[in-house]
């Protein structure tokens, strides 16, 4: 392994949260097989703090994720939502408190035959309760709140669209405006700007940010330089452990080759 060791800045990082912790694991390891997807990994992310996750293919990153939004449960260790630790909670406690944070993974998870307003409709599922939101995904309208969240990703004339028509990089703004729909207190995403030129990448990285009514964002990167705006804070992952903790400012060249050079 190259000479990459973790960097945390004295204002930075886990000594940021004096507040309750939005996000927060404890020594959290999962093994996928006989590999350590991660391994014994301490991370806490407080209230408004914007992270953008780094690391090369297979370091961890959908899986701290997938942590994160409770979606897995972890081999060894404790996640922490809100201060609460969902391995100990009931089942209610534990939906009521993932269903404060918007996600947004690779696949999108998108109904592709459906237009794309019920789509984004879906965005209320966590927000209303599950029966009325049914109800008014099924009955879903053109109403005000879904135009203004489509106009947001530069998408309005995509409404009536079936979803399945669209382009990778207009899907991906699809899934942007059911987060913004959704007014999650958090918002994790798994490259979310994979498919977008580099203009289209940073705005939907701001909708992002303004998507959390917290503005807390933990977000990967496909392209490491977008570390460099709109987030406070870049966490590097390699081999399941966390190499790096420091703000974008101090993100260098040196630290990034590192980061992805081959063992």
């Amino acid at each position: 392994m190259s000479g990459l060791r973790p960097v945390v800045d004295g204002t930075g990082g886990s000594a940021l949260c004096r507040s309750a912790p939005v996000f927060e694991l404890r020594g959290v390891t999962v093994v996928r097989g006989t590999h350590r997807a991660l391994d014994e990994v301490d991370l806490v992310v407080g209230p408004g703090e914007r992270v953008a996750l780094l690391g090369p293919s297979g370091a961890g990153k959908s899986t701290l994720l997938a942590l994160l939004s409770g979606a897995t449960d972890p081999d060894t260790g404790a996640v922490l939502l809100f201060g609460e630790d969902l391995a100990r909670l009931a089942h209610r406690r534990r939906r009521e408190l993932t269903a404060r944070v918007g996600a947004l993974t690779q696949d999108l998870d998108l109904v592709e035959h459906v237009r794309v307003l019920h789509n984004v409709a879906a965005g209320r599922l966590g927000r209303i309760g599950l029966g009325p939101a049914l109800l008014r995904l099924l009955t879903a309208r053109a109403d005000d709140e879904v135009r203004e969240v489509l106009a947001r990703v530069d998408l309005p004339w995509a409404l009536h669209a079936r979803t399945q028509h669209l382009s990778g990089g207009e899907r991906q703004r699809v899934a942007v405006a059911r987060l913004l729909l959704q007014r999650a207190e958090a918002v994790l995403a798994d490259e979310p700007a994979s498919s977008l030129d580099p203009t289209t990448a940073r705005d939907v990285l701001e909708l992002l940010r303004g998507s959390a009514t917290t503005g807390t964002t933990v977000v990967s990167l496909h392209q490491p330089s977008a570390a460099r705006h709109t987030f406070t804070r870049v966490v590097g992952l390699r081999r399941g452990r966390v190499a790096l903790d420091l703000p974008p400012g101090r993100l260098t060249d040196d630290l990034l080759d590192d980061l992805y050079a081959r063992a």
